[in-house]
Parts: C-alpha cells; sequence; structure tokens
C-alpha cells in the first residue's frame, strides 16, 4: 500500500512504529523508572529497591524536608488541591504574592512572576517583550526552552530575528552583537540570553564579560540560572553571585523552583518591576494557563526560607562536589570540571551511555545516560549530580560502582 493509498492514521501510525523501533534496535530507547517513595539520597525504585540517587535536580536536599513537606501541606489545607483559574481571573491567592516578593528579594531585583514551570516562564519571555525590529542572541548550547522561546518570537511577532554564538566565546558574542549594531534591520532592541550554569556541560557563563559587552552595545541580559539557583555563590543565590555580581546586574532571570528551591514544580520570572508587569499583562501562559498550585507556592517559600537560614546547604553541597569529581577521577573516568553540581562523564556513543546507565542501576547507583537529541551526536555521557542530601558514603559507593564498572568495561 502506497502512502496515497493510507489514511492519515495509518501514515503516523507506521512512521511512529519504526521510530521506536530503530530507537529499540539501537539500544536508545528511554525506559521510565518508577520511583515508589520520596526523593532523597538514596530512593525506592520499582525493581532495584534502596539506589543511591545521582541524577535529581535536588541539589540541596529540600524536596523531602519536613518543613518544606509541612508548609505544603498547611497550603494544601488552607487553600485546597487547585487554583481553578489564571491568574487574571481568580486565581491569585496570597501564597503567590509571598513567594513573588520572596524570589525578588532573594535575587535582588524589583519584582518576579510566578508560573507553572520554567519552561511556561520561558516561553513567556521573548515572545512577550520582543517586539519587530529586536533581536535575540543566544549561547549556541543554550536549554531547550531558551531555543523554543525564541523560535516563537519569531513566530508570532513577524521581524523578530535571532542568532547564536559560539559556546561561551566571548569574542564570537562580541562579533554577533557589532553585526546586530549595524543591521539596518534591527531597529529595536538587542537581547542576549544565556544559560547560567549549562545542563549537560556543567559548566557556567562568563556573566561579568557578557555583562560588560551587553553594556557596550547596549544590550539586554537574560539569565536562566534553573541550575545555578540554590547552587552558585556563597548563599546560593546563583550564577552572578558566583562572580560577585548583584542581583541587578542581570536584567532578566527565568528559575526554577523544581530544583534546589524545593524540587516541586513551577518557574519565575524576575527583574524590573516594568517588565513583570508587562509579563502579568501580556504572556500567554499566565493569561491562558492555570496558576501555580499554592501548595507549591507555599512549599517553595518555606524552601528559600531554609536556605537563606542555612547557608551550610550551600557549603556542603560544594564539598560533596569536590569529593564526588575527585572520586570520579580516581575511579578512572574523566569528568567535566567546573564548580557546579553537574559532573559529566563523556562516553561518546549513546547505546554505550544507556547501557553503562543500566549497568550502574544494577549495583545500585542511579545515574542516567544522555545521549541525542539531549545532546549532539557523539557527545553522549552519564550525568552525575550531585546534591547535599548525599553523605560520603553514598558517594564512595558511586566511585565503587564507577571502578567495577571500569574493569568490566575493559
Amino acid at each position: 500500500m502506497t502512502t496515497t493509498e493510507m489514511t492519515g492514521r495509518e501514515i503516523f501510525n507506521q512512521r511512529t512504529d519504526e521510530t521506536l523501533r530503530r530507537l529499540e534496535e539501537t539500544g536508545q530507547l528511554k525506559r521510565l523508572q518508577m520511583i515508589e517513595g520520596p526523593m532523597d539520597a538514596t530512593i525506592r525504585l520499582r525493581g532495584y529497591g534502596e539506589v543511591a540517587c545521582f541524577c535529581s535536580n535536588n541539589y540541596l536536599g529540600l524536596a523531602n524536608h519536613p518543613e518544606v513537606r509541612r508548609a505544603g501541606i498547611e497550603g494544601i489545607e488552607r487553600y485546597g488541591a487547585g487554583t481553578a483559574s489564571v491568574r487574571f481571573i481568580c486565581g491569585t491567592f496570597a501564597p503567590h504574592e509571598t513567594l513573588e516578593r520572596t524570589i525578588a528579594t532573594f535575587l535582588g531585583v524589583e519584582a518576579a512572576y510566578t508560573f507553572v514551570s520554567c519552561w511556561n516562564a520561558t516561553e513567556a519571555l521573548f515572545p512577550t517583550l520582543c517586539e519587530p525590529g529586536d533581536i535575540i542572541i543566544s549561547d549556541e548550547l543554550n536549554h531547550a526552552c531558551i531555543i523554543d522561546s525564541m523560535r516563537l518570537a519569531t513566530v508570532i511577532k513577524k521581524g523578530v530575528a535571532k542568532t547564536v554564538y559560539r559556546h561561551s566565546d566571548m569574542e564570537s558574542l562580541r562579533q554577533a552583537l557589532r553585526s546586530a549594531r549595524e543591521d539596518p534591520s534591527v531597529t529595536g532592541a538587542i537581547w542576549v540570553v544565556t544559560d547560567g550554569v549549562f545542563s549537560m556541560e556543567g559548566d557556567i557563563a562568563k556573566l561579568p564579560e557578557i555583562r560588560g559587552l551587553c553594556d557596550e552595545f547596549g544590550a539586554i541580559l537574560a539569565v536562566d540560572d534553573s541550575h545555578g539557583t540554590g547552587v552558585m555563590g556563597p548563599t546560593g543565590r546563583g550564577t552572578h553571585e558566583h562572580y560577585g555580581m548583584k542581583g541587578r546586574d542581570i536584567d532578566l532571570f527565568t528559575g526554577t523552583l523544581g530544583k534546589a528551591l524545593g524540587g516541586a514544580a513551577g518557574g519565575y520570572l524576575a527583574g524590573t518591576k516594568r517588565a513583570i508587569d508587562l509579563i502579568g499583562q501580556r504572556g500567554r501562559p499566565t493569561l491562558f494557563s492555570n496558576a501555580l498550585p499554592v501548595t507549591v507556592a507555599c512549599s517553595s517559600n518555606k524552601a528559600i526560607e531554609i536556605l537563606i537560614a542555612e547557608p551550610q546547604r550551600v557549603r556542603k553541597l560544594r564539598d560533596n562536589v569536590a569529593y564526588a569529581r575527585k572520586g570520579i577521577r580516581e575511579a578512572g573516568f574523566e569528568v567535566l570540571e567546573s564548580p557546579t553540581a553537574i559532573c559529566p562523564i563523556i562516553v561518546g556513543d549513546t547505546a554505550k551511555a544507556i547501557a553503562m546507565s543500566t549497568r550502574l542501576l544494577e549495583l545500585g547507583v542511579f545515574a542516567i545516560g544522555f545521549g541525542y537529541p539531549v545532546v549532539p551526536e557523539g557527545t553522549a555521557r552519564i550525568r552525575v549530580q550531585v546534591s547535599a542530601a548525599h553523605e560520603k558514603a553514598h558517594i564512595d559507593k558511586l566511585a565503587k560502582c564507577l571502578r567495577q564498572l571500569k574493569t568490566e568495561m575493559k
């Protein structure tokens, strides 16, 4: 039967089955692992029992903190299970106001606005704030949510342009900024956007240099610090604090509540009151999607309060990261060097990364293998993520299992 004789459903089924079959045959098919308890340094995984978890974004160990849990429970008991509305109708509750003030104060900016995810927050950023004649300049390794926000902006606002610069290459960024400034079609704002911490590489953006170039060329700087907030800097305020910068040195932040800040869900935009006011008025993800669940707002606010009160959590995370990197190297693997909690072990082939991840899980360590399309072809990796919840015994187990894996691979 030719495609012209097939129905749309038959065509879809055929090509989908072929894609899934090819993924299965090449060892690239992702399989969901079922967790049967809370997220912590160790978790109970269906079919494997208790395993050490080294693939979670629970960087400060707050996802299962008793005070964070209690705040969420009290929130649901007082405000109910759902907001049942978008923010501008009847979906704004007192805990949203409290959390947004806390985020703004924590980051040192004028205002913040919450969303059901950081993806939604980033999706609102460029389509809302950009206008025809603007151009967005992005690091080539920025997160997929930034890429999609840029694409969406160029579709919704015809005349918005986009380009990329080589990863953390300041000369490439300078050239992009110069070209934008000299381009007669660029009649509006120039935007530069970067991850603070790059989630797959574990390296950090050169924020002081980027800020300097933005000032030189009159550009606006947006930073997605989802993997930096709670992790970087002496008090965990983020990648900008790591460099001794202030929150006001960054024009706009995007960030998540689903990683270090409680680990539940939700995201935010933070920056000038002017920008945040416009997001609330025109951002499609907030105008047409329910508000952040109040229970999450309550638990996330408590997580930030704990982070502020207990900066030793950030110090412990930093010590754990150094200890883990040392253990990985001593086990015979190369790990990309950086001060972040992300420790990528590059293995090259996607199927190999998945096979290694599966074997580690059999040995009692949960660390995910990433390959294409999450990372470029040929750069598949095991991404080890460290938490303040880990004790040295957990990290020693990771190193021991890596040594055994190395022996088996030989």
